[in-house]
């Protein structure tokens, strides 16, 4: 390694594992899982109980979410010692991935479809009802309908299919605006004096 980085730079690496790691387990999921009001949380018993080894890739999605938002925390917390968000571009993406991590989280948190997840779901949506003249029109439409219902677990599931690969766009877009410009070298060290 280059004398000029730390140990604090694999993080980056480590969040591409991650994501590896939630898109495969989260494929095999799906293919078992019931987006349906009336099957969801009985899918998700079914997964753990009767798919061999169901137990095992369904802990290691729910519990990788959280080793992946402590590894991007700790990127993030790198990022901002070091000085990495003058470097607007990556620094941007950056965000924009934490965003979309987000709420890709909260998608997933809700697709068992138990009583935490429906309230949770309620309630979060209903904060769009905050937002002034169209508040109560946009929850309407995220909900598809005039309560949390089928159609909303439907489209929760769409787009926690769907934004991983969101993710992996935007971390391609990362990666090369990091490219571009380089990492941030806060010891001033010459790196070409080690090759």
């Amino acid at each position: 390694t280059p004398s000029c980085l730390s140990t604090w730079w694999n993080f980056g690496s480590i969040l591409l594992a991650c994501l590896a790691v939630q898109i495969l387990t989260g494929l095999f999921l799906s293919m078992h899982y019931k987006a349906d009001v009336e099957l969801a949380f009985s899918s998700v018993i079914h997964i753990r109980q009767d798919i061999k080894f169901g137990w095992l890739v369904q802990n290691l999605h729910a519990n990788g979410a959280s080793l992946f938002f402590i590894a991007m925390y700790i990127h993030i917390a790198r990022g901002l010692y070091y000085g990495s968000f003058t470097y607007k571009s990556t620094w941007l993406v950056g965000c924009m991935i934490l965003l979309t991590t987000m709420a890709t989280a909260f998608l997933g948190y809700v697709l068992p479809w138990g009583q935490m997840s429906l309230w949770g779901a309620t309630v979060i949506t209903n904060l769009l009802s905050a937002i002034p003249y169209i508040g109560q029109t946009l929850v309407t439409w995220v909900w598809g309908g005039f309560s949390v219902n089928n159609a909303t677990l439907t489209r929760f599931y769409t787009l926690h299919f769907l934004f991983p690969f969101l993710i992996t766009a935007l971390s391609t877009l990362h990666i090369f605006f990091l490219h571009e410009t380089g990492s941030n070298n806060p010891t001033g060290l010459n790196p070409n004096l080690d090759k």
